[in-house]
C-alpha cells in the first residue's frame, strides 16, 4: 500500500512526488513510456544530449518567483548559468529589438526605440507584477492595445511568448503575463541536458523511499465506495495507495475513469471537448566544431510584423526561436542550436495512423520544408547557418502525441480561452476526493505554471492530512 500513486513522470509528477516524498509519504510513479521526463527528458544522438522541452527557466535568484519552488525541490544545485542581460532578442520585419533582465530595465531598453510610449511601458510591467486570478478572463491582446499606441510595440513585446499559444481571441492576460513574467526577473540555462532536472527529481523521490517505475502504462482506474483504491497497468499488475494524483492529459484520464460512477459523464465531456493548443516543430542542429560561438540569449524572429494567430487562418504565424545550448565542455563555440516553430496539428493529420518511424517520404519531405524555412528565417541573425549544420533531427506534434502521450500534439496542454474562464482553467481537484490533478493543462503551461500546480496539488494533501506544509 503507497500513501500517493501518481500517473505519469512529467515534470508535474515528479514534483508532486519529491515534495510528497519530503513529507514523509510512500511515493510510487507509474511512467507509462519507457523513460522517464515527458517535456523535461532528453535524447542522445551521435554522442549528444537534446532536450525536449528545456530551453530557459525564469525567476531563479533569490526572492524571484521560482527561487523558493526550486529551493524546495533542491533544484537550485544543478549548474544553473545565468543569460546575458539582454537575454531575448526580437527581430521583425528586419528590425532587432532586446529584452533586458529586470523589470525597469525592460521598460527603459524599450523606451529607446519606443520613447513615445515610455510611461506605457512602466504601466505594462507594473501590471506584469501584479497579475492575479482576475486577469483570467481578460484578453491579452486587448489589454495590449489599449495600454501601447504603437501596433508595432504590441508585437514586439509579444513577441517572446511564442513559448504560449498567441492566439488573438483568447489567450488569457493571466497566461501571457505569467510567461513573460519570470524571465524579465532573470533568466537562467542549464548546463548539461534536461535530464540532470529530471534525475535529480527522481532522486529525491528514491532516497525518500519512493520509487519511480517506467513501461508501466496505467490502463484503468478502480473506484470503491466513491473513491479510486487502485490502478491497474497494461502488464496486469495492480497497485493501491491512498491518494492518487494524475500527471497525464486530463482527457486522456477520463478514459481510465470508465468504470468510475462517482465520475459523471458531464466531466468526463467537459474533458474530452476540451480544446488543445498548438503543437511545436523542432529542428535540433548540431553544429561543426569551432564554427561559431555560443551566444546566451534567445533570438524570436518573424518575417511579418504581427505575430498574433489569427483565427480565421487557424495557423500560426511564421516565426522561429531560435536557442543555443550552453557548451559543456568550457569552450566558447557551440554544438547544439534548436529552432522552434508553431505547427497546427491539421498539417500533421495525413500520418496520424501510422506507425513511429514509417511515416514515409512525404513525412519526411515536410520536416525538411519545415526545416529550410526555419533556418532561413534564423540566418537573418546567424548568417551562413545552413552551411555550419552537421546534423539536423526534427520533432513535430506527432513526435509529442506518441512518446509524450499529448493529444493532437498540443505543445502546451488544454487552450485556455478568456471568454470562457470558468470552464477552461481547471482545479486539481476531480469527483473523486482522492484523486488530483497536475500538469500544464490545469492552471498554466511552462516551467513556472506546472510547478505552481505542482505545489497547489500537494497542498491538498498534505492539508488533508494535518501535515504542516
Amino acid at each position: 500500500m503507497n500513501d500517493v500513486l501518481i500517473i505519469g513522470s512529467g515534470l508535474g509528477g515528479l514534483e508532486c512526488g519529491a515534495l510528497l516524498a519530503q513529507k514523509g509519504l510512500r511515493v510510487l510513479v507509474l511512467e507509462g513510456s519507457h523513460q522517464p521526463g515527458g517535456c523535461m527528458q532528453s535524447f542522445r544522438r551521435g554522442g549528444l544530449h537534446y532536450d525536449t522541452g528545456l530551453h530557459y527557466v525564469g525567476g531563479l535568484a533569490p526572492g524571484q518567483a521560482m527561487h523558493k519552488a526550486f529551493d524546495r525541490l533542491g533544484l537550485l544545485d544543478l549548474p544553473w548559468e545565468r543569460m546575458d542581460e539582454y537575454f531575448d532578442h526580437v527581430i521583425i520585419g528586419g528590425r532587432h529589438f532586446t529584452f533586458h533582465q529586470g523589470y525597469e530595465a525592460f521598460a527603459e531598453g524599450l523606451a529607446k526605440d519606443f520613447p513615445h510610449q515610455r510611461e506605457a511601458l512602466q504601466s505594462y510591467v507594473r501590471r506584469l507584477q501584479n497579475i492575479t486570478e482576475a486577469d483570467m478572463d481578460v484578453c491579452a491582446y486587448d489589454y495590449l492595445c489599449q495600454t501601447f499606441s504603437d501596433e508595432l510595440l504590441v508585437n514586439v513585446v509579444s513577441a517572446a511568448a511564442m513559448k504560449t499559444e498567441l492566439r488573438r481571441e483568447t489567450l488569457p492576460l493571466f497566461n501571457f503575463a505569467h510567461t513573460c513574467s519570470s524571465y524579465i526577473e532573470s533568466s537562467w540555462r542549464l548546463k548539461g541536458d534536461g535530464n540532470l532536472l529530471v534525475n535529480k527529481l527522481i532522486g529525491t523521490i528514491r532516497e525518500a523511499g519512493g520509487e519511480v517505475r517506467t513501461d508501466s502504462r496505467v490502463v484503468r482506474l478502480t473506484e470503491t465506495d466513491g473513491r479510486i483504491t487502485s490502478v491497474t497497468c497494461a502488464d496486469g499488475q495492480s497497485y493501491e495507495a491512498e491518494h492518487f494524483i494524475s500527471d497525464i492529459h486530463p482527457a486522456v484520464l477520463c478514459q481510465l475513469l470508465e468504470g468510475c460512477p462517482s465520475v459523471r459523464k458531464a466531466f468526463r465531456r467537459r474533458m474530452a471537448a476540451a480544446e488543445n493548443t498548438c503543437g511545436m516543430f523542432t529542428a535540433q542542429l548540431c553544429i561543426k566544431p569551432d564554427v561559431l560561438r555560443y551566444f546566451a540569449h534567445n533570438v524570436f524572429i518573424y518575417d511579418k510584423p504581427n505575430v498574433w494567430t489569427m483565427t480565421e487562418e487557424n495557423t500560426p504565424v511564421k516565426g522561429v526561436m531560435v536557442s543555443a545550448r550552453v557548451p559543456e565542455d568550457g569552450s566558447d563555440t557551440l554544438r547544439q542550436i534548436d529552432l522552434l516553430t508553431p505547427m497546427p496539428w491539421h498539417e500533421c493529420q495525413a500520418w496520424t495512423e501510422t506507425k513511429v518511424g514509417r511515416r514515409g517520404d512525404n513525412y519526411k519531405a515536410l520536416c525538411q520544408q519545415k526545416t529550410e524555412q526555419c533556418i532561413a528565417l534564423a540566418e537573418q541573425y546567424i548568417p551562413g547557418l545552413r552551411d555550419m549544420v552537421e546534423h539536423c533531427y526534427t520533432s513535430t506534434p506527432l513526435t509529442y502525441r506518441d512518446y509524450l502521450g499529448s493529444p493532437e500534439g498540443g505543445a502546451f496542454g488544454m487552450r485556455k480561452d478568456c471568454r470562457t474562464a470558468m470552464l477552461s482553467f481547471h482545479s486539481v481537484s476531480t469527483p473523486l476526493p482522492n484523486l488530483l490533478l497536475t500538469g500544464q493543462s490545469i492552471i498554466l503551461p511552462g516551467i513556472e505554471g506546472v510547478t505552481m500546480t505542482a505545489f497547489e496539488t500537494c497542498s491538498k494533501i498534505v492539508s488533508g492530512l494535518g501535515i504542516r506544509a
